[in-house]
């Protein structure tokens, strides 16, 4: 199932939304024989485990016009791309490490003439910069991503919730916020999607 999953959950995808969504199978098959970004076994799933699971991230906040973003370990472009796609009106700054994996990012952003991303090899730990939300996909323990993250934030907001880190992880994770923060808010993504795919996943919200 391919961008109809997305619409299922995003009933209302402008038409640029639904191509530039489309076309993401073809540009990650093509990017992923070059440079392993996804797993083999998980390229057919793409929209259900990279895109869709990025998304969830829209189910909890709408990010207004002009709040900026920084994705943290970002990979191929995850939670990162898809968001940017979902809110072309916000703005997202792609941190990686990897060169190669930026390297994917830069290209697949080109193909969909996404003007909102900005794609960097660079440590989070180096970055200067302050945004109004972090968000990751579960690239280590909360405890040292919190340490990485908590002063690249923006004190002042403009969105429904308070500025602050999105993170999405899974399985159990008491043992993991315990160490970090008791201000804490967990999403289940069982509220939002009906796929077993998304039992044990949650956003973990923590707020500046």
């Amino acid at each position: 199932m391919g961008v109809e999953l997305i619409e299922k959950y995003f009933p209302k995808l402008t038409a640029r939304q639904r191509e530039q969504f489309a076309a993401l199978d073809e540009l990650y098959r093509h990017w992923n024989a070059q440079i392993n970004v996804i797993s083999r076994q998980d390229i057919d799933s793409l929209y259900e485990k990279h895109i869709l699971h990025s998304l969830a991230i829209g189910k909890v906040v709408q990010f207004v016009p002009g709040t900026e973003i920084l994705d943290v370990g970002t990979g191929g472009g995850f939670p990162g791309i898809p968001l940017a796609i979902l809110f072309p009106l916000s703005d997202f700054h792609l941190v990686d490490s990897i060169g190669k994996k930026i390297k994917v990012v830069t290209e697949v952003a080109q193909a969909l003439g996404l003007t909102n991303i900005r794609a960097e090899q660079q440590r989070v730990e180096q970055l200067n910069t302050t945004y109004d939300f972090v968000v990751s996909r579960a690239v280590t323990r909360l405890k040292p991503f919190m340490g990485w993250v908590r002063y690249k934030i923006h004190k002042k907001g403009n969105n429904e919730i308070p500025n602050g880190v999105l993170y999405l992880k899974g399985g159990d994770l008491a043992e993991e916020l315990a160490e970090v923060s008791d201000k804490y808010k967990m999403f289940d993504l069982t509220e939002y999607f009906e796929e077993p795919f998304f039992d044990t996943k949650k956003i973990i919200y923590l707020p500046k």
